[in-house]
């Protein structure tokens, strides 16, 4: 598949659904990264590592689908956490054209297996049972006790090595409808948006009223997300590839596993992203912990928003806005080329003009300017002052675009090596204040010309 159709189909697209479900520690997620082949869902031996939904594109003989990994199910919770888990996998229920029920051959049926049997059973779906951890023959008669959940379709496999797993897509995939038009919509154009921040400054709230479903858990907890959520949002005509990313923290402030793993994944998806919202919390200001994190999305090159979060509850005072900017923009001087948008998630206030700006931002990422153009702006700047090694005064010939995402350009001198840092940033102010690139990095390059 296209990257394309990837976004697409991850995020709970119009393609045929089948759902990973069960308890905790099984080798759900294991089992999703195989059917999906590649990493995409947080594997560890703690449990409890997946909590929210995770959709990802798979393809099998021909056939394409999108599998939805859960976290695993307490029909009972009596955890926040354990509550949200068990909605977000009923969710997942409802949605899917083929239930697959993961237990654990080595463990045996617990009470829970049959909780969860029956649960699936009273849905009225489609049920495989998946007995993981089967990783030899001598383990395969394991598997026959399972047949007391009333399962018929039983498949024996082992979600680390890939044994039985074929067997299993055989059978899930044997009666899928397959839409006709699903290629030609994958192939639509998205723009990919990572929402970024550190743990509790209302990302997943964001998504959440963006959608105007609950995609995300959301909790008073900090880092209760922690694998990337992703979701597809069609607005005014524009396609959005939604990414709701774990909380960034230090280095030295994570200490499980799941949340080492899932600072890793966030900083992946933002490097994969076209445009980083960057929340903020408006009450709390901006911290040293935020500007590290801007950091990150300066030196990946990504555009970017500033989104100060929580706005309805900010005490107003008559120049508190004024303030909050300069600030802002005092603390994020690399960041100076991105827009700085005041929202509340909870209510959903500012949240068009966001929309509107990241669209804005994506255009301005893609935006070329013709050679002609950048020449005529070129004879009208002066660098007779610029500073040059031995008096050598500098010579700028002409400037032409290289690419974009982001916008680079070439300027041919006099001189090899790369400009004086003054030089640049007097070019690269000069290049916005004429063509724009809102909320994107500009890249200038120095090329000798012989």
């Amino acid at each position: 598949m296209t990257k394309r159709q990837n976004a697409a189909a991850e995020t709970g697209g119009k393609l045929p659904c089948v759902a990973i479900v069960g308890r905790p520690n099984v080798g759900k997620s294991t089992l999703f990264n195989r059917i999906v082949g590649r990493r995409r869902a947080l594997v560890g031996d703690e449990p409890g590592m997946t909590r929210d939904r995770l959709y990802a594109a798979a393809e099998w003989r021909g056939r394409t689908f999108q599998v939805v990994d859960t976290g695993g199910i307490n029909p009972a919770p009596k955890e926040v956490i354990a509550a949200e888990i068990l909605n977000q996998a009923n969710a997942a229920i409802r949605q899917a054209a083929q239930c697959v029920l993961v237990v654990d051959a080595r463990e045996g049926i617990t009470p829970l297996d049959e909780d969860l049997a029956l649960l699936l059973r009273r849905q009225g779906k489609s049920v495989a049972l998946a007995v993981n951890k089967v990783d030899s023959a001598r383990a395969e008669p394991l598997a026959g006790e399972f047949f007391r959940l009333g399962i018929p379709a039983l498949f024996p496999v082992s979600a680390e090595h890939g044994h039985g797993v074929d067997d299993l897509l055989d059978y899930v995939t044997r009666d899928l409808p397959q839409p006709e038009n699903a290629a030609t919509e994958a192939e639509g154009q998205f723009i990919r948006v990572a929402i970024i921040g550190r743990p509790n400054v209302g990302k997943s709230t964001l998504l959440n009223r963006l959608l105007g479903e609950e995609r995300s858990i959301v909790t008073p907890s900090a880092g209760t997300t922690r694998d990337a959520v992703n979701a597809e949002l069609e607005w005014h005509g524009h396609r959005f590839v939604l990414i709701d990313t774990a909380g960034i923290r230090r280095k030295g402030k994570t200490r499980l596993l799941a949340e080492k793993l899932s600072v890793v994944q966030a900083r992946k998806h933002l490097e994969r992203c076209d445009v980083a919202l960057l929340v903020l919390d408006g009450p709390e200001g901006v911290t040293a912990l935020d500007t590290h994190i801007g950091g990150y999305a300066h030196t990946s090159r990504r555009s970017v928003i500033l989104v100060v979060n929580k706005w309805d509850a900010v005490k107003k005072t008559p120049y508190l806005a004024e303030e909050w900017v300069r600030t802002a923009r005092e603390r994020f001087k690399f960041l100076d080329y991105a827009p700085l948008l005041f929202v509340s998630a909870l209510s959903g206030r500012g949240l068009e003009r966001l929309l509107e700006t990241v669209v804005e931002v994506a255009a301005a990422r893609q935006k070329r300017v013709t050679t002609a153009e950048m020449n005529r702006l070129l004879e009208k700047l002066d660098f007779h002052r610029a500073p040059s090694p031995a008096g050598k005064p500098l010579r700028l010939y002409y400037i032409t675009q290289a690419g974009t995402s982001p916008p680079t350009f070439v300027a041919f001198t006099n001189r090899p090596g790369p400009l004086y840092f003054s030089v640049a940033r007097f070019l690269e102010n000069r290049i916005r204040e004429s063509f724009g690139f809102q909320g994107t990095p500009v890249v200038i390059k120095s090329k000798l010309k012989r």
